[in-house]
C-alpha cells in the first residue's frame, strides 16, 4: 500500500493550490504533517476585530463593518441516503460563528434551534462542501466622548462580493452596487470608494455582481455582463438578453457563468377593488411584486452572447439576498435536480391548511420553481425539498458515538 506521507513536496504543493476553500485546504493539511508543512495555509482572513471601511456609498453612517459569510453542504461521508443540510455561517468575530438563514440576510435566532443543537461541529466525522460566499457591510456609527465604535446594525442592502489579490496576502477588492445603479469598487489601502463610470450616460443600472474564475463581473439590468479589473476597468463580456425583470449571475456546479432572469409580475391582496381615493393612498398594502417565472442562460465567451438552457440536468440554484450558489441534486436530500430556490412574497392563501381567518396574509419565505413543469410555489408545498433546510438533520444533533450507527442504517448496512 503506497504511504501518501512520502510524496514529493512540490507535488504536494502543486495539488494545495488546486484547492479552492479553505475547507478542502483544512482537510488536506489534516492528512498528516508533512502534507500540513507542504501545504502552507492560504486561508485570507479578515483583520481580527472590526474592519473598518470609509463610507462613499451611503450618507447614513460613519463607515462600514465588513464580515464574512460562507454557504455548507453538510452531510455524512458516504452516506447520500442521508442527503446534505444547508447552513450559511457568519464570522461576526474571530473564531466564533452564528447561523444565518441559507438565502436571506437574517441571522437564525438562538430560540429557534432544537435544545441539542451542537455548539461545535466535528469535521472529522462529517463531510463539509463549501458552496459559495457573501460578504456584508453594516454601517458604523461612531459614539461622541468614547473611543470604540459601535455597529449601527443597519446592513448595506446591495450584494458585495471580495476577490482577494495574489500581490499581497492581506490585499483585496470589494465590488458592489452604488445607490445610483452604477458599480462601485473599493480596494484595500483606499480611503475613498470609486464609482466606476461616474460622470458617464448609463443605459440601465446593475443587478448583481459576482466573482468567477478569480474575476469581477457585473450585469446591469438588460443582462449586458461586464468584467471589472482591480484598476476600475470595464471590459464587455455579454450583449444584453432582454425579457425579465431583474438579472442575477451564478456559477454553475460545472463552472459556468449562469444568468438567471426573474420575471415579476404584481399582485392585489383583494381580486376585485375599486381604484379610488382611498386605495391609492394604501397602495402598498393592496400590492405586492412577486415572482412569477424565471428563465437560465449560459455565457457563450466567444460570441459574447446568452444561450438559453431548457434544462439544467442535476444541478440546483439558489438565489440569495446577498450570494447565489449551485449544487448538483446527488448532494441533497430528496432534491431531483433542474429548479431554482429563492425568497419570494406569497399569499398565505397558496398555503395548504390554512382557514379563511389567514386568506389574504402576506408572507416571505423560500419558493421552489420547476424548470420542466413551470410549477412554482412556496417551500411547504413541496415536502420532499424541506430537509434541505429545515429541521437540522436526526445525525447533526446525535452524539458522535451514534452519528457512525446512523450513517450505517443509512446504507443499509449491518451494525
Amino acid at each position: 500500500m503506497a504511504d501518501w506521507s512520502q510524496l514529493p513536496r512540490d507535488l504536494i504543493e502543486r495539488i494545495g493550490k488546486t484547492l479552492d476553500t479553505a475547507t478542502e485546504l483544512l482537510r488536506f493539511r489534516s492528512v498528516c504533517n508533512s502534507w500540513r508543512s507542504s501545504a502552507c495555509s492560504r486561508e485570507r482572513r479578515l483583520s481580527s476585530g472590526f474592519q473598518i471601511l470609509p463610507n462613499g456609498i451611503t450618507k447614513s453612517s460613519f463607515g462600514f463593518c465588513l464580515s464574512k459569510r460562507a454557504v455548507y453542504l453538510i452531510g455524512l461521508p458516504d452516506s447520500r441516503n442521508l442527503g446534505g443540510w444547508l447552513v450559511k455561517l457568519e464570522e461576526v468575530i474571530p473564531d466564533r460563528k452564528r447561523l444565518v438563514n441559507p438565502l436571506s440576510r437574517n441571522p437564525l435566532k438562538s430560540e429557534s434551534l432544537p435544545e441539542n443543537f451542537p455548539r461545535m461541529l466535528d469535521l472529522n466525522g462529517i463531510s463539509v462542501k463549501e458552496l459559495g460566499q457573501a460578504y456584508v457591510l453594516r454601517h458604523v456609527s461612531y459614539r461622541p466622548n468614547s473611543t470604540s465604535f459601535t455597529d449601527a446594525g443597519d446592513l448595506y442592502m446591495e450584494k458585495v462580493v471580495m476577490m482577494w489579490l495574489d500581490s499581497e496576502p492581506s490585499e483585496f477588492v470589494l465590488l458592489t452596487i452604488h445607490l445610483s445603479g452604477k458599480l462601485v469598487l473599493f480596494r484595500s489601502g483606499d480611503r475613498t470608494w470609486t464609482i466606476i463610470g461616474e460622470g458617464m450616460g448609463m443605459d440601465s443600472p446593475y443587478d448583481d455582481v459576482i466573482v468567477h474564475q478569480g474575476k469581477l463581473f457585473g450585469v446591469d439590468n438588460t443582462g449586458k455582463v461586464v468584467s471589472v479589473s482591480k484598476d476600475a476597468d470595464l471590459t464587455l463580456v455579454a450583449n444584453p438578453v432582454f425579457g425579465g425583470d431583474k438579472k442575477y449571475l451564478v456559477q454553475s456546479s460545472r463552472d459556468q457563468l449562469l444568468l438567471v432572469d426573474m420575471y415579476l409580475s404584481i399582485d392585489t391582496e383583494e381580486e376585485n377593488f375599486d381604484i379610488g381615493e382611498e386605495f391609492m393612498g394604501h397602495l402598498a398594502q393592496y400590492m405586492r411584486e412577486r415572482t412569477v417565472r424565471f428563465k437560465v442562460y449560459r455565457l457563450d465567451a466567444e460570441q459574447k452572447a446568452w444561450v438559453e438552457l431548457g434544462s439544467l440536468g442535476d444541478t440546483v440554484l439558489f438565489i440569495g439576498d446577498d450570494s447565489s450558489f449551485a449544487a448538483s441534486s446527488s448532494d441533497l436530500y430528496g432534491c431531483k435536480g433542474n429548479c431554482i430556490f429563492f425568497v419570494d412574497t406569497y399569499n398565505a392563501r397558496e398555503l395548504g391548511g390554512l382557514g379563511k381567518e389567514d386568506d389574504g396574509m402576506w408572507v416571505e419565505g423560500i419558493c421552489v420553481f420547476e424548470l420542466e413543469s413551470g410549477s412554482m410555489g412556496p417551500l411547504v408545498n413541496y415536502p420532499e425539498y424541506h430537509k434541505i433546510f429545515w429541521p437540522p438533520p436526526r445525525w447533526l444533533l446525535s452524539p458522535p458515538s451514534e452519528v457512525v450507527e446512523l450513517a450505517k442504517q443509512a446504507e443499509g448496512l449491518s451494525l
